[in-house]
């Protein structure tokens, strides 16, 4: 990803399901007027999940997924379908696709069990009659008044071939996009235009060479927006930089390693918080991690945690995640804790064999995937927090944060 490049993570993700062979790789080409997906009549071309970051008109930065064929079969079919539901924790807007063949199978069997899902996930649905060109006005008013009563979707005829439609699907997909989708500000709740903040960027081995990390490129970004003025250092000038200044800052945003370090040395009349723990309100549920950071207090000898992270960084000595939180952990607790590491999408379904979750600040991930962990969690009764938030209870200072 480059500088002028809009992260995934920030894109609003729409995904493309349906049976296989029924138009949905040709569908993205239309969308995006280019050849961007692989096309053939051969059902089952579509393997793995296509994740493509692209510019729609009126849409703005998305990133479409071409899923595979929900009705896919075999072994290796069960492995496709389990990606394509993968995807789905992801979606934001999904597009299902019919077309004549499920008209004259009478069957929707499979449609009706994807549908369910989405909306289970609280996905918004727009329905599309594909390959219009190749079925006469009756069989399409047909298939529409089937999705209506079947599934409650007014469905649009489309044709991914001749582009027919294609302008008034994108029209539905503008009309479909969430309410909230990135209109949540990182800071806006802690700052006013005007006032001072102050980043401390410790640059350790985990940070690519000449690069800021995403978390520290967004703040910067929405603190900019947010019209604040914004001085940046690493933790051995953050003295240096109190002393120049003529009064204190407003708020002072850590990394979360440094949490007990800045906290000792802040000015009382300074809110401090963490990039993590930004991250955690602005991708997730900071509530439901501040609630979560409790049951540390809870671990015992044989206690089992998992730890997840959002990337697929190739650990490090000193790595947060594998070595920063477990060596706080045991100390904290002074258990013999068991502790899994899960990276990217390696999330798993079953999570019930743990008494915590621990989660990245999630920058890698868009907000809707990041919800559904928290919901799967939820679900399971077991108890979630993140990075920024469990290192500041395991500091002392989560009551003396800013969130």
């Amino acid at each position: 990803m480059s500088l002028q490049e809009t992260p995934t993570a920030n894109r609003l993700h729409i995904a493309i399901f349906g049976r296989r062979n029924t138009g949905k790789s040709s569908l993205i080409n239309a969308i995006t007027n280019q050849p961007i997906a692989l096309v053939s009549d051969i059902a089952g071309t579509t393997t793995d999940p296509v994740y493509k970051n692209m510019e729609v008109n009126g849409l703005g930065a998305c990133t479409l997924i071409d899923t595979a064929g929900f009705d896919d079969s075999g072994e290796l079919g069960l492995l496709r379908i389990g990606k394509t539901k993968e995807a789905l924790q992801k979606t934001d807007i999904a597009i299902v696709l019919f077309d004549d063949a499920a008209l004259q199978a009478q069957d929707f069997t499979y449609e009706k069990e994807w549908v369910a899902q989405i909306k289970n996930h609280q996905v918004p649905i727009v329905a599309v009659v594909n390959k219009s060109d190749q079925m006469t006005d009756e069989q399409i008013e047909a298939l529409r008044q089937i999705i209506k009563k079947e599934f409650d979707l007014d469905a649009l005829s489309v044709s991914a071939q001749t582009s027919q439609g294609i302008d008034a699907l994108i029209a539905a997909l503008i009309r479909s996009c969430p309410e909230d989708f990135e209109a949540k500000s990182i800071t806006a709740h802690l700052i006013s235009a005007g006032d001072m903040v102050l980043l401390v960027m410790p640059q350790d081995i985990q940070a690519p060479r000449g690069r800021l990390i995403l978390p520290q490129v967004q703040t910067i970004r929405d603190l900019l927006d947010n019209k604040c003025l914004v001085l940046s250092v690493t933790t051995d000038r953050l003295q240096q930089a109190l002393d120049s200044l003529k009064e204190p800052p407003k708020l002072i945003i850590t990394d979360s390693q440094v949490f007990a370090k800045v906290y000792a040395m802040k000015p009382l009349q300074s809110m401090l918080t963490s990039f993590s723990a930004l991250f955690a309100g602005h991708k997730g549920d900071i509530k439901e991690f501040v609630q979560g950071a409790q049951a540390i207090d809870t671990l015992r000898d044989g206690t089992r945690i998992l730890i997840a992270e959002a990337c697929t960084h190739k650990p490090l000595d000193g790595d947060i995640g594998r070595q920063q939180i477990p060596a706080l952990l045991r100390k904290y607790t002074g258990a013999e804790l068991a502790i899994d590491v899960v990276p990217g999408n390696a999330f798993p379904a079953d999570l019930s064999p743990y008494a915590l979750v621990i989660h990245c600040g999630a920058c890698m991930f868009n907000r809707k995937y990041m919800t559904n962990r928290i919901a799967a969690a939820k679900a399971q009764a077991v108890p979630i927090t993140n990075y920024g938030i469990a290192l500041a209870k395991m500091n002392g200072i989560l009551e003396h944060i800013t969130y």
